[in-house]
């Protein structure tokens, strides 16, 4: 596998001025963004999310997820210490991709649960890589990281990767009407550390 940082710039948000830089995996050609601010290679480590795309959370504000607040939540960890990085990840529906996500909510329109959809159309739970973003944190020169992750398969995913995760941070979100299932079923199913 060859994955390269591409480039790197200023963005100013709504939510803090970030440096972004762009990276491609040469052999499937999908791109991952890494939005940073301040020293990340310092010694003591860095606040850290790797967050998975998601179109219809991120973009359209769904309210059938909390990935969107999982997003702006790290966004202004970062911005309030002046310090950190969050990996956006080409991982749309936990690895299978957006028109896939779109099909597993039909069929949880029909009473299935997240896990339950994803495997009737025949994939994992969670398909997602941590290869990826571990290489990223090494190109970065990230050297050590404190996980903003409700998640432990991403603590495990990073330590396998040889990534020295120094401690986890949960993202506390309020679930609404729409997602309290949702939410369930990743903390039953999935082992996500939340308090529901």
């Amino acid at each position: 596998m060859k994955f390269d940082k591409r480039v790197e710039v200023n963005i100013p948000t709504k939510y803090g001025d970030f440096r972004v830089a762009g990276f491609e995996d040469e052999v499937t050609k999908e791109h991952h963004i890494a939005i940073f601010k301040g020293d990340i290679t310092r010694d003591e480590g860095i606040k850290l999310r790797i967050h998975s795309e998601c179109f219809t959370g991120d973009v359209l504000g769904s309210k059938r997820c909390d990935c969107r607040e999982q997003l702006l939540y790290a966004l202004a960890e970062i911005e309030k210490e002046g310090i950190g990085a969050v990996l956006y990840m080409r991982q749309e529906g936990r690895g299978i991709g957006l028109i896939n996500k779109l099909k597993a909510y039909e069929l949880q329109d029909k009473g299935l649960d997240t896990v339950e959809a994803n495997v009737h159309l025949g994939f994992d739970a969670d398909l997602r890589d941590y290869s990826l973003s571990a290489e990223m944190i090494r190109i970065l020169g990230i050297k050590r990281v404190k996980l903003l992750t409700n998640n432990p398969k991403k603590i495990e995913g990073l330590l396998t990767e040889g990534i020295e995760v120094i401690n986890r941070e949960p993202i506390l979100i309020k679930p609404n009407k729409c997602n309290e299932r949702y939410l369930k079923t990743k903390k039953e199913k999935l082992n996500h550390l939340l308090e529901l």
